[in-house]
Parts: structure tokens; sequence; C-alpha cells
């Protein structure tokens, strides 16, 4: 009797931790997968998907689900999903459990919960895989609590949907599976984009950047934002993008991957061959993908050869094995120091951070432009067939350099005069050193204890001793570094595992500001003094108010802040965190706020406008752009600041709530953000808080750039006979529209009078229409700032 109760409790401890086999469709609860047996994979019912952990290095593992139907004699099998990319688990011990609870959970050597699906039930569950590749668990009613189509990482399977909650993410490189740069996505448009988002910046890339939405053949006023492909090979989006493979109308099995150089391709698996054959791709240049070579460098295509990658002249290749990471300057570029001029190279194209268009320049005027920004890296100097003459492009960045052999402008690299090369031929091409290769490593060490009780007690009492003493000492070491005369950090003056920009002392800020004497101005979360640093670089240095966030928040803040890039916004310097001390250090505006401009009454109406374009720029970079979403949530005229030509860099984003691409409803509002007469109604009724209530706040502004009057006031409207009106700017606007509407001289009624009628009537009409748009009570009668900036361009444009 004694033997059988033994083997019956071994059945039922057996039972409970049983493996799956590899004819299995599905894991019931209770049961697990482990990493230590390759025979234990889910498979689907047709056998072409398998699901279980997949190698992604030296001891490291991911759970995927990938293509059993690949032969392994030819290439590993094609992987289209997995659960834990950027977090892969040891090859011992770890295991994927289906709980009795409902939860599917991923734990790493048996110790780790890296992954889970969160979810709970009372019914009894399962983990299938689908015959489409889904992997879905169920209850045996038929209920999906969790499926992985709703988690795509860089492939799209036919019948998975994309939709505004989700995305797909390139790999980091051939061999590495985690995360890349590159995002296919719905924007703030309803437009399907590939977006790049490096490390330091980020910009869309397809459709054609520099095409308005409509001339690229999208449609943006739709809601649905959904896209799908069949297994035909048509696929089909709700902006009316569309397109069919090479080999449309045969049943086969594709695959929609983002691939890790950025491009979106089409795959075919071809049974003959054994291969998989691209049947439709979105680029067919490869060197138009943003970030292809990283930053001061020129990607150069060739068919048959592929993607090669070079520095510019005078720059060297940061890292032989990371393109990525671009190159950086062997020359001494710091302004002031040195005398400049220009490296011609021609057929040499790079698209996008400009300082400024500047139409109808000649190129000394160029040239001259550019030696007096201190930012100027190069400028792009181009011949416009269409108007005669040649445009100015003057660049703070040097990315998506591209060799071009159709393209007729030239490409002016500035370089100090004493190394100025003349008839000067691109450095010969770098090849990556790829002898580290693409593994991940994750090396851990396992002991089996042989030793007896007694013994196995001495050794952890001795090591428990040892651990005391360890601690004791690390905490007066820690007592030591964190005192100010000592700390390293204090001294090299930056925290580069935070952030990458400078952190000044208080000391350092007390005495670049002169005790804080020279204020410049003021607001809801702090005090700006003017300032010159010890490099004499003179800065605007902003004391917040006593915050009550640790800094480990703060810190987690201007790190986002810091690799923010963009010409119209203020160049963050640095920051201090000392005790109760929020400092931020950025960039001195020569020509102060927009609110001082209007009030002095120096600003004619081209500048009127091309602030009112520069501005919405800067936000729809922060918007939409840039590595976070970044809503301000304080636009006015006091915190948008023109530089020495009057361009306008938006300030005081310093702070802002970040929100995640997607969020619509932002929980870390609690409470209301903003001005009096520039708040959207969103704040007031307790809406959901979106970017719109940033459009909301543009929309006043340029109305007051227009009119001359203060929002924050009000209008004091006289009608005849009747006694004067306090009303608001937005609806004194609208009435003056609507009552002279059927007059051509009605824009009379609304323009500053400061102008004394010289303007552009048609500018001004778009301006005023664009600026209403913005202030519609209900937001989503409101556009994108993307879209606003699409339409003061046409505007523009039209008038060239």
């Amino acid at each position: 009797m004694k033997f059988m109760g033994t083997l019956i409790l071994f059945i039922l401890f057996s039972a409970l931790f049983a493996r799956v086999t590899s004819t299995n469709h599905s894991l019931s609860e209770g049961l697990s997968l482990s990493s230590e047996k390759p025979e234990d994979v889910l498979t689907s019912p047709n056998g072409v998907f398998s699901a279980g952990f997949y190698s992604v290095g030296d001891n490291a593992y991911c759970f995927a689900i990938w293509f059993a139907s690949r032969p392994s004699r030819i290439q590993d099998p094609t992987v289209v999903w997995m659960a834990n990319r950027d977090q892969p688990v040891n090859g011992r011990k770890s295991t994927l459990s289906l709980l009795r609870t409902g939860n599917l959970i991923l734990t790493d050597a048996g110790e780790f919960t890296v992954w889970e699906t969160n979810t709970i039930s009372l019914s009894s569950i399962e983990l299938y895989l689908y015959d489409t590749g889904n992997l879905v668990l169920r209850t045996l009613g038929g209920e999906n609590l969790w499926e992985s189509f709703d988690f795509p990482t860089d492939t799209l399977l036919p019948q998975q949907l994309l939709t505004r909650n989700t995305k797909l993410a390139s790999s980091r490189s051939q061999t590495n599976y985690s995360s890349g740069f590159y995002k296919l996505l719905f924007d703030n448009d309803n437009v399907l984009c590939l977006l790049y988002d490096g490390s330091m910046v980020s910009s869309l890339y397809w459709p054609e950047p520099w095409l308005i939405r409509g001339q690229a053949g999208r449609f943006v006023y739709n809601s649905s934002r959904i896209a799908v492909l069949d297994s035909f090979g048509n696929f089909s989006s709700s902006d009316k993008f569309t397109f069919s493979s090479a080999d449309y109308g045969q049943l086969l099995h594709r695959r929609l991957t983002l691939d890790y150089d950025g491009n979106l391709r089409l795959y075919s698996w071809d049974e003959e061959g054994e291969i998989w054959v691209v049947s439709w791709q979105a680029l067919q240049t490869p060197c138009l993908i943003h970030g292809a070579c990283g930053a001061n460098s020129i990607c150069s295509y060739a068919p048959g050869i592929g993607r090669n990658c070079s520095c510019l002249p005078g720059y060297k290749m940061i890292n032989h094995t990371d393109w990525s990471q671009g190159c950086e300057p062997e020359l001494d570029l710091s302004f002031g120091k040195s005398k400049f001029d220009f490296l011609q190279l021609s057929h040499i194209d790079f698209y996008g951070y400009d300082y400024n268009s500047s139409y109808n320049y000649t190129l000394d005027q160029c040239k001259k432009l550019c030696l007096e920004l201190a930012d100027c890296k190069a400028f792009q100097y181009t011949f416009n067939p269409t108007k005669g003459n040649s445009d100015c492009y003057p660049k703070i960045l040097l990315m998506n350099g591209n060799r071009v052999p159709s393209f007729y402008g030239s490409f002016y690299l500035r370089v100090p005069e004493n190394n100025l090369l003349s008839n000067a031929n691109l450095a010969e091409e770098i090849g990556l050193n790829c002898s580290s290769g693409g593994l991940l490593l994750l090396e851990r060490t396992y002991l089996k204890s042989r030793v007896n009780g007694t013994v196995k007690f001495m050794l952890w009492f001795v090591c428990g001793l040892g651990g005391l003493e360890i601690v004791g000492i690390f905490l007066v070491w820690c007592l030591l570094i964190r005192s100010p005369k000592n700390s390293t950090a204090n001294k090299q003056g930056y925290l580069p595992a935070i952030t990458g920009f400078r952190k000044f002392t208080y000391s350092e800020l007390k005495k670049a500001t002169k005790g804080f004497t020279e204020e410049i101005g003021r607001g809801a979360g702090g005090i700006v003094y003017k300032g010159v640093l010890a490099d004499n670089r003179v800065a605007a240095i902003k004391q917040l108010h006593e915050a009550n966030e640790g800094e480990d928040l703060f810190l987690a803040e201007v790190s986002i802040i810091g690799r923010l890039n963009h010409m119209n916004l203020i160049e963050m310097w640095g920051y201090c965190a000392e005790g109760k001390h929020r400092l931020l250090v950025s960039e001195y505006m020569e020509h102060g706020s927009l609110a001082d401009n209007l009030s002095s009454n120096s600003l004619d109406w081209k500048k009127r406008f091309e602030i009112a374009l520069g501005t919405a720029n800067g936000l729809s970079y922060l918007h939409e752009e840039c590595l976070e979403w970044v809503l301000h949530c304080d636009i006015k005229p006091e915190n948008i600041f023109l530089d020495s030509n009057y361009q306008p860099k938006v300030a005081d984003f310093g702070l802002s709530k970040l929100q995640s691409r997607g969020e619509a409803n932002n929980p870390s509002f609690s409470r209301m953000r903003g001005t009096r007469g520039y708040i959207a109604p969103e704040w007031v009724f307790n809406l959901p808080i979106t970017s719109k209530v940033d459009v909301y706040s543009y929309g006043i502004v340029v109305l007051e750039m227009v009119t001359g009057k203060d929002a924050a006031k009000g209008v004091h409207d006289i009608d005849s006979g009747e006694q004067p009106q306090q009303k608001r700017l937005v609806s004194w606007v609208r009435e003056k529209k609507n009552r002279a509407a059927l007059t051509e001289s009605w824009p009379e009624e609304i323009i500053d009078p400061r102008l004394k009628g010289k303007y552009d009537v048609r500018k001004m009409e778009t301006l005023i229409g664009v600026a209403l748009q913005c202030a519609e009570e209900e937001k989503d009668a409101r556009p994108s700032m993307r879209q606003v900036v699409e339409m003061l361009l046409a505007q523009e444009n039209d008038d060239l």
C-alpha cells in the first residue's frame, strides 16, 4: 500500500509539471514548454507554422512563431513573431507556462517573469496555434482572451489587421532580432507611413515627405486606420493606399515584413525553389530611407551591388560595426575659432533639417548666411528651373545624405580654410567590421551542490558575513562619493548614463547669472534669467519653481528633452538638479518673445506669416516626429521666441508631459495646464487630452498675430449704438468675418491696423481660415499640426 501511495503521488506530481510534446497544436492550462527541450513545440494543424523557443544567440532564446515549412538545410526558419525580442531568456530552466489563473507567462531561468499576457479566466483555457499563424489564448467555449495577431513585431501575415493601436518594428540587424529603428504605423493624419525612429532624431520617409498627402495618393479624412493583406497578394489600407503583388492571384504563403534596412517588403514562398521571393517593396531606391548611413555620411546605391555608406570629407566613422551611428568630424569646426570656407560636392542631396529655406539667393548670399549661423554645418544650393533662380537651404544637421546622379544641385560642406581640399573626392567607402557578429550573449552558470547539510550551512554563514562586510563598505563608499566635493559627475559636468547634454552645478549657474539678477521673463513654471556660461555662450537659464518630483523623474524627463532637435524649438544645452534646485539651460534669443515683438510693432506681414509657419513646424515635430510625442500644453506668444533672423523657436516645452504614441487619454494630467485665453475646451470640460489642445492654442496665437489683439484680455467690441462688449478673440473674428463676408473689404475689419494695409490678402485669408479651424470648439474638427504646415506651405508655394 505504501508503494501504491508513492506511485500515485509520483503520477500526480508528474502531471502537474508535465511538458507538451512536439505533436501538439495546443498547450493546456497547468502545462509548460521548456527552453531545454527542442521537441517542446506547438505546430499548426496544417504544419505550416511552429511556436516554441527560438535561438537568437549564445544561450539566448525568444519565444517565437516561425514558418515550419521552410527547410532548415537552406537557412534558418523565418520568424514572424516574437514575445520577448528585446529581453531574451536563458537556455537553461526557462519556460512558457499557462497558469490555471488564465495568465500565460514566460519565465527566465526559472526565476524572473520577462513577459506575460496579463489575462485572467475562471473557465478552462488553452493556447492554440491556428493555421493562419495566429497564436491564441482561448477558453474551451471559444472566447479569445489574447492573440499574437494583436501584437505584431516586424511581420504582418495574411488576414492580420494593422490598426491604430498596432505597428510593425524592424529588427536591429539581420542577426539581431531586437527592436530596430524603423516603424510602420498610422500617424495622426490617419496615413499609413514609415518612420525612422533613431536614438537622436526621428523622421517620416514614406510616403515621400516633400509631398502633400493628397499628392502622395493618400486620403486623410478617415478615422478607421486599418490595413490588411490577403493570401492572394492584395494589400489595402483605409487611407486609400493599395497594392498588389507581382504574383497576384496565386494562393501562396505570404508575409509583409519591415526589414532591418527600413524597407517594407512583401514576400511570397516559392515551393519549387524553396525560397522567399520579393513580390513588392515600398521603396525602389534604398538610399531614400532615412537613417540608412547615420549622420554626416552619404549613401550610394548601385543595382546588383547594393547600398554603401561613406563619411563626408573630414569626418570619420564612429563605430565600424554600426553605420547607424554615422560619422564624426576629425576637424575643428568650433564656431568663432577658425575661418571657414566651403567644399563643393556635386550630386549630393541631404534631405531635411534645414535652418530655413531662402529663395532666389545668389551663391555668395548663401555662403554668407551659413557662415553667420553657428549651427550651420553646410548648405544645399539648388537651381529651380520653373522659376529660373536658385534656392538656398542651410543645414543644421547632416542627415539622410544621398548620392543622386540625376540631382543637379550642389552641396557645400563648411570646413576650416586651412583644411580645404581642392577637387576633393569623397572618402573611400568603409566596410563594416562584422567580426563581432550579431549574437546576443546571455552567459549564466549553474552550480550543482553536492555538499552535505553541515558544510552547506557553514558556506552560507561565511558568505553572509562576507556579504554584510561588502554592504558596509559599499554604504561608506556611497556616502563619500555623494559628497559634492568628491562627485565625479559634478567634476565632469555630465551624466552620460542618463542624458547626453550638459549637467551644470548650481554654483556654476549662479555665477553665470551674477546671482540671478538679470530677469528676462517669468511664467507659471519659473523665472528666466540671462546668463553667460564659462565658454562665453549667452544662455537663458530658467529656474523652475520648487518641484515635488524626485531627481530621477526630473532626469528622465530632461533626457528626452536633450534629444529633441528641430530648428523651430529652443535648443536645450543642459540642466541642474541639486537638492531642491531644478534649472534648465537653453540658447538665448536675441529678439525676445513673440509677445514683446507684437507689443512693440516690430513685425511686418512677411515676418508674421513665417513665424506662423515656423511655429507650426516645431509643434508638428513635437506631436508626430520626435522620439516621444510631447504635448506642450502652454502655447502662447510668451513661449515663442525669435532669433536674430526673426525665425520662431518654441520654448518651455521643457517639462511638458510626454505622451506615448497613440495614447488617447493621458492619465498623468491631473490638473489644468495652460494660460487663460489660450486653453482648449477639453481642459474645462475634463475631456481626454490630446495634441489637439496645442492646435487650439496655436490657432489663438495666430489670430493674435493677425489682429494685434490680446487673447488673454479679450476684445472690447463697440457695435453701432450699443454698449462696448467684452468678447473672446475667436468669437470676435468669426463675427466680423461673417458680417463682412459679402464685401471685399472684410479683411480690413480684422487685420492689425499697425500693418497700415501692407499685407498679402490671399495669405492673410488663408492664415485666418487656418486659425479659425484650429480654434474650433470640437477637437475632431481641428486639423493636426502637420496638416496646418501643409496648408500654409501650399499657400506659400502658390505665391512663388
